[in-house]
């Protein structure tokens, strides 16, 4: 049996930017996250249920496709421009490309189970608690 409120569509690009900032897709009030990477069974909030989620090596290629495209141009204009030592690059731009995976891969991460949340994706498609 569905309902008009299941059958509401989820706006895509707030649940996104929800779970860019590590936060519940549904209320954006509530954490999602309760490690780094560890995602939370409910949102202590809404109660919306989140371990349905299938993230699985989903933002480890996004961070490795992003950091790689940054990286290269990079690595390509400091090579030419300054001539720099080969230690000093590999200084510079191993704590770049580790600085900026680890920036990125728990975003990517919230942001893809934002994107399953409001396609209503895996163990998303039920609904769970109202969002305040």
């Amino acid at each position: 049996m569905t309902t008009e409120a299941n059958q509401a569509e989820r706006e895509l690009r707030p649940s996104l930017f929800r779970g860019w900032r590590r936060r519940c897709p549904s209320c954006g009030a509530g954490p999602m996250m309760r490690g780094y990477l560890k995602v939370r069974d409910s949102c202590p909030v809404c109660g919306q249920h989140l371990s349905g989620h299938r993230a699985d090596d989903g933002p480890a290629y996004l961070t490795i496709l992003i950091v790689g495209h940054l990286m290269a141009p990079l690595l390509h204009w400091y090579f030419v421009a300054l001539r720099p030592d080969p230690l000093n690059i590999i200084a510079v731009f191993s704590v770049g490309c580790v600085a900026a995976s680890l920036y990125l891969l728990p975003r990517l991460k919230g942001a893809m189970i934002g994107y399953q949340w409001a396609r209503r994706l895996h163990g998303f498609d039920t609904p769970s608690a109202p969002a305040p």
